[in-house]
């Protein structure tokens, strides 16, 4: 099995082109094929730690997101943020989110606490 560490972008596509063709034949766990599989996504995985971090979302851009993905009004909203202006406040970066809102958000919503107490851009 010669594999070797990811210092490279090159080395970086040629294990991509691997894990690809690696992944068409589908190898069982346990054989060589299905070892180097595993070997080369955790080697890409921590390469693109490195190098290609996500950065967590905006606090509001999370909550329009899961509003859209669970077809959310305004009005589903307001027993987690206040009345309808809060809101829509909320919403347009007029007014911070507080931490009873982020608490109450974080439990309705299933949003991770931590991106609703990450910056947000006030507008």
């Amino acid at each position: 099995m010669d594999i070797h560490p990811i210092r490279t972008e090159a080395d970086y596509k040629a294990a991509l082109r691997d894990i690809s063709a690696l992944m068409e034949s589908d190898p069982d766990l346990g054989t060589p094929e299905g070892d180097r599989l595993d070997i080369l996504a955790t080697l890409v995985q921590a390469w693109e730690a490195r190098h290609c971090p996500i950065a967590p979302p905006d606090p509001v851009e999370a909550i329009k997101f899961r509003m859209e993905q669970s077809g959310l009004s305004v009005k589903d909203l307001e027993p987690l943020i206040g009345k309808s202006n809060r809101v829509y406040e909320v919403l347009n970066r007029k007014r911070p989110l507080t931490l009873a809102m982020i608490r109450r958000l974080h439990h309705g919503l299933g949003i991770p606490a931590e991106v609703l107490i990450a910056e947000s851009a006030l507008g």
